[in-house]
């Protein structure tokens, strides 16, 4: 590996939590991936891998246990591209994470990464995984694909913001306490330990925008209603008195790059929880889309997010917490992220918007997906990406119940919006 790559690096505030809390089940893993026009050659997917993880020195990294913290130490050598496993976004075991944090698979004519979220969100890795694909296509085609939208250079070198911890560098000095409300949980029969049941639905995005355009919401807000109407129902056929529910509560990740300059490629992103209360009443879908659009604009702003992650980076810097040993720390913070972690989410939605390709790579690229791994507690998860004027939704579970993604299609289809849907064999 290039002397370019940091020898080790501390964890970011964002991803200290992970190593601590991460389970048979679950390791907070995510895949992006993209779909191309030909057969993927996993010789030259090799060479593409080893021709750029020296420009993402952050990345070229394995954990390490250390006597305070987890670290991130280079690692001597890139990963070989692995066969498509039976499912995806399998939990990285310990000795898997030791040899390195993110791991490059191949499926007929589909190249994906799935990351250990200690190493990055999904913003720096779709910088990787496109940066990657244009190094494929370049060795595929003969033809250099620009360094625009994300595609990074080979030859330049890494900036030393790139592997910046961002938290750390905006925080500020108003701190606010975490309260979370206590949220309804889906319930359903385990899948095996392992196994991520997957639906993914494709539809046309610009229907999709004109109905959120109507309730003068955005596309994410608009989506995160459609999610709470669902479960809201499921939840009304499962407790018999008003007083017994739930709020339902969906968390949505924001890209805290939007409101802090910043060219980190590692974690820097943020949950905001709009929610809604079924005790307080009926709710229409036009009172849920535009109460969750009220609820994401408020927290969309720049001060109440640094004061969010301000009181994270509060608690890594206190004194007792950095002395005390990682055999005592782990279980404290296992304590902490079940009482404010997942106990505060029905399920998360996370949109990374739409992608944009430079013109010589999007002629070779078909589709573009985002898969998030199940929570440990909390057992379906929802990642979208648009691409080509679709909107790729991937539904992963832990359970193997698909009620919910049948009201969400159900619901589209009200609006005369019409989903192609696959699934891995086992919904």
């Amino acid at each position: 590996m290039s002397e370019r790559s940091p020898a080790w690096m501390r964890l970011d505030n964002a991803a200290k939590i992970y190593p601590a809390v991460r389970s048979r089940r679950w390791s907070a893993m995510f895949r992006l991936s993209l779909t191309l026009d030909r057969e993927v050659d996993q010789a030259l997917l090799s060479e593409a891998i080893s021709n750029v993880l020296p420009r993402f020195p952050s990345f070229a990294m394995r954990l390490r246990r250390g006597l305070f913290w987890y670290y991130l130490e280079r690692i001597s050598a890139p990963p070989d591209p692995m066969p498509e496993m039976p499912s995806p976004c399998v939990p990285m075991r310990r000795e898997e994470a030791r040899r390195c944090t993110f791991r490059v698979l191949y499926y007929k004519n589909r190249i994906a990464v799935e990351f250990f979220h200690v190493v990055t969100d999904g913003a720096g890795g779709l910088v990787f995984l496109k940066t990657l694909v244009a190094e494929y296509l370049r060795l595929s085609e003969g033809k250099a694909v620009s360094n625009t939208h994300g595609v990074l250079p080979l030859d330049e070198a890494p900036r030393p913001g790139e592997y910046e911890d961002s938290f750390l560098r905006y925080e500020g000095e108003a701190h606010v306490p975490r309260h979370e409300l206590v949220a309804y949980r889906l319930r359903g029969t385990r899948t095996v330990p392992g196994h991520c049941n997957l639906i993914s639905g494709d539809f046309p995005l610009a229907p999709a925008l004109a109905e959120a355009k109507k309730l003068g919401v955005s596309l994410t807000a608009w989506l995160t209603a459609i999610l709470i109407e669902a479960i809201i129902k499921m939840q009304s056929e499962e407790v018999r008195y008003r007083a017994r529910l739930r709020p339902v509560c969906v968390q949505v990740p924001v890209n805290l790059r939007r409101f802090f300059p910043s060219e980190t490629l590692r974690n820097f992103a943020l949950y905001v929880t709009p929610s809604i209360d079924p005790r307080m009443g009926d709710y229409t879908f036009e009172e849920i889309a535009k109460s969750v659009g009220h609820q994401l604009g408020g927290e969309l702003n720049d001060k109440p997010l640094r004061a969010r992650f301000t009181t994270n980076v509060r608690s890594e810097k206190n004194t007792a917490v950095k002395l005390l040993p990682l055999f005592l720390k782990n279980p404290v913070m296992k304590l902490v992220y079940s009482r404010v972690g997942e106990r505060a989410s029905s399920i998360t939605l996370s949109n990374l918007g739409t992608l944009e390709l430079p013109e010589e790579m999007a002629a070779h690229v078909l589709r573009a997906d985002f898969v998030i791994g199940p929570l440990s507690q909390v057992p379906c998860i929802c990642g979208a990406i648009s691409y080509g004027g679709r909107v790729y939704m991937n539904f992963s579970r832990s359970i193997y119940e698909s009620e919910l993604e049948r009201l969400f299609f159900t619901r589209l289809r009200s609006f005369g919006i019409i989903a192609r849907l696959e699934s891995n064999g086992r919904a």
